[in-house]
């Protein structure tokens, strides 16, 4: 071997080492940020890693050359090589080596595109769905197009964000930061979110055992479901079992997200009693190694148009039990959930009250299996003396409507869901009930967290 081959063979054993101390280096801490640059310098800017293309003691430029060509830096993200020629016949210019975890923060932006589309059919002319991201029409349908977006900003506060696509235009279903760094197992959200009442409300459709959302957030909330922007403090008690406790202070105003409140009138906030004021207390019981039970109370308050000081109030409790065999190897999960909302609204000389609901059994018996079955309540709206009356919301909705589902789903793989599902809604003011079938389709890509419990 000629001296100039073990030369070049020493150094690209020392940059070798060198590049992997840096990744493990990078993976254990964050790397600090880049010294600002200076307008008029003549050094390389500090983005650029000049230091990274000087020329190490003991090697020629033609050297370094090849050890940066051995490292793949004339390809790098298509940026011209460092070896290309300056003006002055010098190698420079582009990064010559990449190590990785060595980026800017962006390296840690989570980025994922869940798609939701479903081919429907109906038996009615005016189907009943209320949900913004239900299959609403025969054909094809477009439920919906989501951009998920969170990172960390730094160590006091997580950034995330739901944008959602549609055939009609881009709408920010979430934007809202989280503090990572309170003490007393405190911890606030500020900014637009789903509120936490109940279960079903602070869940994308990605995470839904069915098609479409129970009628009685759209009912009750609106097609969105209960949003706003706002403020959120979570406490974590320091009790013997978990007990969380959240309060949140949103805008009561929204037809599609707040539609028991200010709605659509677009009345103004003039003092803390027009905002929306939402309570929830969360308990969990780990009732043995495999079954665990969920219990939540929720509360909603706020203004509603209908009259100086008119409120109206929405109270909830939500139960979920699971069932998955982790004592032995069993893909067998087992999932049986309720909800139940009461709503008090006052309007000129009266109370208006009604009862909405559901309950729902899913069974995902193999790996790529699962099954479920659900019923939804509706009751007509009725007033102070009992009798039903005239809902200025819903003004058809003068007799009970039930609705039964059952589904049958398909994973081929965690990253895609084929769902087939079919549906009977009995509306009492309609004279005959209301069949549907949905065929949908799933494929998420990019990173996404775990749902939450």
């Amino acid at each position: 071997m000629s001296s100039v081959s073990r030369r070049l063979h020493g150094a690209l054993v020392a940059v070798s080492i060198a590049a992997l101390l840096s990744a493990a280096n990078a993976v254990a801490q964050e790397s600090p940020p880049p010294p600002p640059s200076h307008a008029g310098s003549d050094t390389p800017d500090a983005g650029a890693d000049a230091g990274a293309s000087e020329v190490p003691p003991g090697l020629t430029a033609e050297e370094m050359a090849e050890i940066q060509k051995a490292f793949g830096g004339d390809t790098q993200q298509g940026v011209p090589s460092s070896t290309s020629a300056a003006p002055d016949g010098k190698p420079g210019g582009a990064l010559p080596l990449s190590i990785p975890g060595a980026g800017s923060g962006t390296n840690f932006l989570d980025l994922s595109f869940i798609l939701d589309i479903a081919a429907a059919g109906f038996s009615s002319k005016e189907p009943l769905q209320g949900g913004a991201h239900d299959p609403t029409r025969n054909g094809f349908n477009l439920q919906q197009l989501e951009l998920s977006i969170g990172s960390v900003v730094d160590p006091y506060f997580r950034f995330d964000a739901n944008i959602v696509y549609s055939q009609f235009g881009v709408e920010i279903e979430e934007a809202y930061g989280t503090t990572l760094a309170l003490p007393h197992s405190l911890q606030v959200r500020a900014g637009q979110f789903l509120t936490r009442f109940g279960r079903m409300n602070a869940t994308h459709p990605h995470s839904w055992d069915f098609v479409d959302q129970p009628f009685a957030f759209s009912r009750v909330f609106g097609a969105e479901g209960n949003r706003g922007l706002g403020v959120e403090l979570s406490w974590l008690t320091p009790l013997p079992w978990f007990v969380e406790v959240t309060g949140s202070a949103t805008d009561a105003t929204g037809e599609a997200t707040a539609r028991s409140f200010l709605g659509a009138s677009g009345d103004r906030v003039l003092s803390p009693l027009d905002l929306q004021l939402t309570g929830v207390v969360k308990q969990f019981f780990p009732l043995s190694d495999d079954l665990s039970l969920m219990w939540g109370l929720s509360a909603a308050t706020g203004p509603n148009p209908t009259g100086y000081r008119n409120r109206t109030d929405i109270y909830g409790t939500d139960l979920y039990l699971r069932y998955r065999p982790i004592t032995e190897a069993s893909d067998t999960l087992l999932t049986f959930q309720v909800e139940a909302l009461y709503r008090r609204r006052q309007v000129p000389d009266d109370v208006l009250t009604d009862y909405n609901g559901y309950a729902q059994l899913a069974w995902r018996f193999s790996q790529r299996w699962a099954t479920a079955a659900r019923y939804e309540l509706g009751t007509a709206a009725h007033g102070k003396g009992g009798e039903v009356v005239t809902d200025p919301l819903d003004p058809e909705w003068t007799q009970n409507r039930n609705r039964v589902s059952a589904n049958l789903t398909y994973w081929p793989t965690e990253f895609s869901r084929l769902r087939l599902q079919a549906a009977r809604d009995r509306a009492g003011w309609r004279d005959e009930a209301d069949y549907s079938v949905f065929l949908a389709l799933e494929l998420v890509t990019g990173a996404h967290g775990a749902h939450a419990f």
